[in-house]
């Protein structure tokens, strides 16, 4: 099993900046990556960033140039820093790991809302 932690989102008007941070624990020794996804209201769950456990980045399009992703996929630890901000970025933002043995798994999500 792994815990995630979250911290970080909240309410921030339009270009605007936050910082998410996300930390693993318990079975972290089978990581394959760590990561966030978002999800807005009425929309599917979607990719944000994520990094792998040797230390590839992904990130979205729609966010490229505005969001960075930083730490460490083996240890299970990542931040998002979130610049720019606009009202599609509105939604709420999920800690996920993904392992080996036990797949994936999920924080309790934390919101962020863009006013324009």
């Amino acid at each position: 099993q792994v815990r995630l932690v979250e911290s970080g989102g909240g309410l921030v008007q339009a270009g605007g900046s936050l910082r998410l941070s996300c930390v693993a624990s318990g079975s972290t020794f089978s990581l394959n990556g760590i990561g966030w996804y978002r999800q807005a209201p009425g929309k599917e769950r979607e990719l944000v960033a994520g990094i792998t456990n040797d230390g590839r980045i992904k990130v979205a399009d729609s966010v490229k140039g505005r969001f960075t992703i930083s730490g460490d996929g083996a240890k299970g630890a990542v931040s998002l820093q979130m610049n720019s901000l606009n009202a599609d970025d509105t939604a709420v933002y999920f800690c996920n790991a993904n392992t080996q043995r036990f797949g994936d798994f999920w924080g309790q999500g934390t919101e962020v809302t863009v006013s324009s």
